[in-house]
Parts: structure tokens; C-alpha cells; sequence
């Protein structure tokens, strides 16, 4: 999967979910970065989400989300519109 480019669009979209980062750093993972936005982004920001990201490449990211970022509403929402119904498993979180 490629990373989102850091472009003054991006560069803001970064800025409101992952307020807590650099924007640069938040972009270089894009499946983390897509987990966030699968939580916090509104339509208008996956409209730009979608320009960089495949229905393939969203289902890569729900597949290999980090636990504890996604709720479990924003998990059934994106596994269903992306034809995964019902959603698999939320990941979740291993204290070894």
C-alpha cells in the first residue's frame, strides 16, 4: 500500500485526526493513519481519503488495524460498506 503524500489537503486532514502528531509522521503509516479516519474522519475527508485509497487498500488497513483505535461502530460501519458483512472481529489488544 502506498503513503498518503503530505500535501496542504492532507497536511490538514492529518492536523484534525491525529492531532497529537506531526502530520509528516502521521502519514507515514497509512494503515494507522486510515485507522483514525475510519474513527474521526467526517465524509468530506474520506472524499480526499479515497482519492489516495482503493476499496482494496481500505480493506488492507481494516484488516491490519492497530487495536484500541477503531470503535466498534465506525468497525461495523466500514466492514459493511465494504461489502463484510457481518464485520470480523475487532482487533484487539495482547498483554503478553
Amino acid at each position: 500500500m502506498k503513503t498518503i503524500p503530505l500535501t496542504p489537503n492532507t497536511e490538514a486532514l492529518a492536523r484534525r485526526l491525529v492531532w497529537f502528531e506531526d502530520p509528516a509522521e502521521a502519514l507515514s503509516d497509512t494503515i494507522r493513519f486510515a485507522a483514525y479516519a475510519f474513527s474521526r474522519a467526517t465524509h468530506e475527508d474520506m472524499k480526499l481519503m479515497r482519492i489516495f485509497m482503493t476499496d482494496d487498500d481500505l480493506r488492507e488497513a481494516l484488516d491490519n488495524a492497530p487495536p484500541g483505535i477503531i470503535d466498534p461502530r465506525s468497525w461495523a460501519y466500514w466492514n459493511s460498506k465494504l461489502g463484510r458483512y457481518p464485520a470480523p472481529p475487532m482487533p484487539v489488544r495482547r498483554l503478553d
